[in-house]
């Protein structure tokens, strides 16, 4: 018994060395670099200092930055929330724990809205463009499947068609 105790002990208190460095990461998310990665996405969409309008796949998306506290969320408005049943609003709960993924459903004035909210400065450029492809999916799923689209558990063919959204995006985004 005691053997086995002193092994571990030895295994444990031994110097831990560092690791390789992974491929570098990228550089800090700014104003400048999100502007370029929407543009390159939508290049008719529309700045005004620290936001952003667009449009993916027919459907508006706000993009509002906040440089000082390091926040940005991208927000795309799919119904009145005043007339939402009981059973709806479930429904979008028990989404944001499961399907939504990286999107969430959320309510402020009287709207419900599919968002993806994250720090500014960490944000790489593919967590941005999933992040954004996952909002529009619950926009246009809200009702019936609920989700963000980036996985699904199940054997049929909707994860495959949502998940085409994001895959488009995300290989327009390698352009830039």
């Amino acid at each position: 018994m005691l053997k086995p105790l002193a092994l571990a002990a030895l295994l444990c208190a031994a110097p831990v060395f560092a690791q390789e460095a992974g491929p570098a990461s990228e550089p800090p998310m700014t104003l400048e670099r999100l502007s370029e990665i929407i543009t390159t996405l939508d290049p008719d969409a529309q700045s005004a200092q620290t936001s952003f309008q667009m449009t993916i796949a027919d459907i508006p998306v706000i993009i509002i930055t906040d440089p000082r506290a390091d926040r940005m969320r991208a927000m795309v408005p799919i119904r009145s929330a005043e007339a939402m049943t009981e059973e709806e609003l479930l429904r979008v709960m028990q989404a944001n724990f499961d399907t939504a993924l990286d999107a969430r459903y959320a309510i402020a004035r009287g709207q419900l809205w599919a968002t993806f909210i994250h720090p500014l400065s960490p944000l790489e450029r593919d967590q941005l463009i999933s992040g954004l492809g996952q909002a529009v999916n619950l926009a246009q799923t809200y009702g019936s499947l609920y989700t963000g689209g980036a996985m699904q558990f199940g054997g049929g063919d909707s994860g495959g068609l949502q998940r085409e959204l994001i895959d488009r995006l995300l290989k327009k985004g390698q352009e830039i």
